[in-house]
């Protein structure tokens, strides 16, 4: 598995495009959805006018002071947004130049002709050949290839695209390497995979959260609050026989409202998009990071995740009365056409425990397909039908075979291979029953402590099986797992998610199958595998470029990296306020109210070095947070009652004393060099 390589914050190809990102965003139809910063601006704007037109007693080079760092407050946030975006544009742009190179050789009325991908549309058949770019996403239709996914996920390996089965989709921008096949287009220009990671990881599509609207509804009404309050100071000042300059006004109400945490919340979501997308994962929307971070039910399928994805044959147990080499034999002819690699194990297991030389089936052997609703398959060669498959579905399969002291021997040998923790495939000749073949699975290293960590995230964990109950409750117990479902079918996948909402949780769960695709749609974060079917990644809200199932648990971390990242700031945010209300209002009423002189705690040197300080210290706080909201606060699987504790410690206790030293240290540099 690759990463996109992670650029550093501050290089000058990022720095450059980013100040003139923010220079543009003062546009006021930009400013305007940031309603804090937008007050800001209206602020500075209207102290610019009053430095020109010198309506104010307080000295020119003070008045100068404080507008530039009210402009310089703006900006610093504007640049925080602008710098969170810029680091998609080299990805955004390479995609940008892939898309453009994009021809297609259409098929129509049995002729090939050169189109440009922008005139496909959806239900055209596209022929790709050795070496092509796949022009428009779509699903194989005839043939099979290897194709290089570099350009999209970052692998070098090449994978394997085909017709029917689970992995057919293609994106467009991806290269055939071998052979040819014929694709048939599943979107119109403009609305395919590769559209849609442009226009993600550039921010340009990215909608507000239900978080992030609602903490800004809370900022406007705060700002609100804090423009009401200030409005009446001039009345108390002029009942105590003076007056306030506008200037000081403006100060204390850009220090009273969150400036910070405001200057920040764009740039914490477009980062945490774009921490996703260099992880090689698309989100579809803003809306499936967060619920990633609030997720208390994973659903995760057992093969391939929990276990290492291929079972292998690892012994045959006949009934009484049947040679095991007989059912080595119809084993493997039951397998010789089984292309799974669970078929190609019993083909190998019986040729190297028993050298039975069947290298092919037999001429005009009739071969038995596996289906999701049969569970069977085999093969008919003449007159003889050998089969193999679940075990409740081989004994269905022939009626009164159940009752059989056969049927009895073969589910005590299953039973004791599924508590060993394997899955049992029954073998039948003629409905005659042979015995089992025992497929072991093999649980990934380390996986237990995954889910144990998950557990202290207060997420509950769910293996999805095909398995019987005895082999998934064995699997279960060693992996970790909290809960599993067994022997499932699509429709159970949906029941249990619906179940799971229904109780007022939120649930993920990945899949790459069609039949998968229910259970995507509903869930509330739903992993589509790059590899899977376009109707699985239409369904789900994420999908993983890497197809890599156990990613779910790492796109669950960043999610709470998400949220934590926006709550810490907040939390520093309005803690930092309050270091600033120590130093600016004591400043402003000293002279009518000299009491008020004891809450100078910081000992500032002036009324007028305080506040300057104080918007100073306003500013500058921001570009020194923006690397923490790009990189987001680090994540460490812990309850959340601990979680609180650790960051009203941090970020709340932290958010007080940094400001009080922050603000001392500009206030003697401030007198120091005479600029009060």
């Amino acid at each position: 598995m690759t990463r996109t390589a992670s650029k550093s914050l501050f290089t000058a190809e990022l720095i450059a495009p980013a100040i003139g990102g923010a220079f543009r965003k003062l546009d006021p139809r930009q400013l305007v959805r940031n309603p804090v910063l937008f007050v800001t601006a209206c602020v500075a704007a209207l102290l610019t006018v009053l430095l020109v037109l010198g309506q104010d007693p307080l000295g020119l080079g003070f008045k100068a002071q404080i507008v530039i760092w009210l402009w310089l407050t703006v900006l610093f946030g504007t640049f925080a947004e602008a710098l969170a975006e810029g680091r998609g544009k080299a990805q955004a742009a390479s995609l940008r130049a892939t898309k453009a190179e994009l021809t297609a050789k259409r098929l129509r009325n049995g002729r090939v002709e050169q189109v440009g991908a922008g005139e496909l549309r959806i239900g055209d058949v596209v022929l790709v050949e050795t070496g092509d770019l796949i022009p428009a996403d779509g699903e194989v239709v005839e043939g099979v290839a290897s194709v290089n996914e570099a350009a999209i996920t970052g692998e070098s390996a090449p994978v394997i695209r085909e017709a029917g089965g689970d992995r057919s989709a293609v994106t467009a921008g991806t290269r055939v390497i071998s052979d040819q096949i014929k694709v048939r287009v599943t979107v119109n220009p403009g609305q395919g995979f590769l559209d849609r990671m442009i226009a993600l990881v550039e921010g340009a599509e990215r909608q507000k959260t239900p978080n992030e609207i609602a903490l800004t509804i809370l900022l406007v009404g705060l700002t609100i609050i804090f423009l009401i309050a200030v409005g009446t100071i001039p009345a108390f000042a002029g009942y105590a026989g003076g007056a306030i300059p506008v200037v000081i006004l403006a100060a204390l109400l850009i220090t009273l409202i969150p400036t910070t945490i405001a200057a920040l919340l764009s740039a914490i979501g477009i980062a945490g998009m774009d921490r996703l997308v260099r992880f090689n994962v698309l989100a579809k929307s803003g809306r499936a990071v967060e619920a990633a971070g609030d997720v208390d039910t994973l659903l995760l399928d057992k093969t391939g995740t929990i276990t290492v994805g291929d079972r292998q044959a690892s012994e045959f147990r006949p009934v009484p009365g049947v040679q095991v080499s007989e059912l080595a034999e119809a084993a493997l002819l039951a397998s010789l056409a089984d292309e799974t690699p669970e078929g190609r194990s019993i083909v190998v297991l019986a040729r190297e425990r028993f050298d039975i030389g069947h290298e092919a089936l037999p001429a005009g052997a009739e071969v038995i397909p596996f289906t999701a609703q049969t569970r069977i398959s085999g093969v008919r060669t003449g007159a003889v039908l050998i089969e193999k498959g679940a075990v409740d579905s081989v004994l269905r399969a022939h009626p009164g075979l159940d009752d059989t002291p056969a049927a009895t021997e073969l589910r005590r040998a299953t039973d004791e291979i599924a508590r060993a923790g394997m899955t049992p495939l029954a073998v039948a000749k003629d409905g005659r029953i042979l015995g089992a073949v025992a497929l072991k699975d093999v649980v990934k290293a380390g996986i237990r402590e995954r889910f144990g960590e998950l557990r202290r995230m207060g997420i509950r964990t769910v293996m999805i099986t095909g398995d019987n109950p005895l082999t998934a409750a064995a699997i279960a117990a060693e992996a970790g797992v909290d809960d599993f479902l067994a022997q499932a079918t699509p429709e159970d996948k949906l029941a249990l998610i619906r179940s799971e909402q229904a109780g007022g949780k939120l649930v993920a769960m990945c899949g790459d199958g069609t039949n998968d695709a229910p259970a995507l749609a509903q869930a509330d974060v739903g992993v589509a595998m790059n590899t899977g079917t376009q109707a699985a990644r239409e369904a789900g809200n994420m999908v993983d470029l890497d197809s890599d199932p156990t990613k779910l648990i790492e796109i669950v971390g960043l999610g709470k990296q998400l949220l934590m990242t926006r709550g810490s700031l907040t939390t520093f945010s309005v803690a930092n306020d309050i270091a600033k209300y120590f130093a600016i209002i004591p400043a402003m009423f000293a002279v009518l109210y000299p009491g008020l002189g004891v809450l100078n705690v910081m000992g500032l040197a002036s009324p007028g070095s305080a506040i300057l300080s104080a918007i100073i210290f306003n500013a500058l706080i921001i570009p020194a947070l923006v690397p923490l909201a790009l990189k987001g606060v680090k994540y460490r699987p812990i309850g959340a009652g601990p979680l609180l504790r650790r960051n009203l410690l941090v970020y709340g206790l932290g958010g007080v004393l940094v400001p009080f030293a922050g603000i001392k240290a500009i206030d003697l540099a401030v007198n120091a060099i005479g600029l009060a």
